[in-house]
């Protein structure tokens, strides 16, 4: 990959990355709720998601879902009801509980499986991988490794926006520090939450 190249990809990549998703809010809001360390580890678990879905797109495979309308519409409404499970959660959550809590009693490994399954239940991740990657592979040169270079770029960008949005949700918490304050944080969480889960519901296959 050049320079030129290289240059038109990372700008267009991190704003793919810093785009206000799901998973995004999910990460301010564990930051709020559990420190900006678990927050950001959690994120290793969405990580993995978009991993296995960059590997899906370099081997074709996303074909597959692009052309099964049963299997785009299954995955959008099991992702968009996860989504509302969350909301659910984030909306009866105890604030005085939350205080309480660690991030060690939470479980990392569960905060991890929820990144890991709202980023895989969302299928029109797969498929701005598999429109977005290849405009910036060079043709007559091998794609597996050109593919592997990209994917590494965006999952290195996207930990960056996952630390960004874990920071943003560490002041967000000295801001909502009472439990009124962290009760009105929450909800408005869920209520962005569930904005996503109707988009999702909406989206089309492209």
């Amino acid at each position: 990959m050049d320079l030129a190249t290289l240059a038109l990809f990372l700008p267009a990549c991190f704003a793919l990355n810093m785009a206000p998703g799901p998973n995004n809010l999910l990460s301010v809001s564990n930051a709020t709720r559990y420190g900006y360390r678990a927050s950001c580890l959690a994120g290793i678990g969405r990580l993995l998601a978009f991993a296995g879905m960059i590997a899906l797109a370099s081997a074709g495979l996303a074909v597959v879902l692009q052309t099964s309308a049963l299997l785009f519409y299954g995955i959008k409404i099991l992702g968009a009801a996860y989504l509302v499970y969350l909301v659910v959660q984030l909306w009866r959550a105890d604030p005085q509980a939350q205080a309480e809590s660690t991030a060690v009693k939470v479980g990392l490994w569960a905060l991890a499986r929820q990144e890991f399954l709202v980023a895989a239940g969302n299928p029109k991740a797969i498929l701005i991988f598999t429109a977005f990657l290849p405009q910036f592979v060079v043709p007559g040169e091998p794609i597996t490794p050109q593919f592997t270079l990209l994917g590494a770029m965006f999952l290195m960008l996207e930990w960056i926006a996952i630390s960004a949005y874990a920071y943003m949700g560490l002041h967000m918490r000295r801001w909502f520090a009472e439990p009124r304050g962290k009760r009105l944080f929450n909800r408005c969480c869920a209520g962005l939450l569930a904005a996503a889960a109707s988009v999702l519901l909406m989206a089309r296959r492209a």
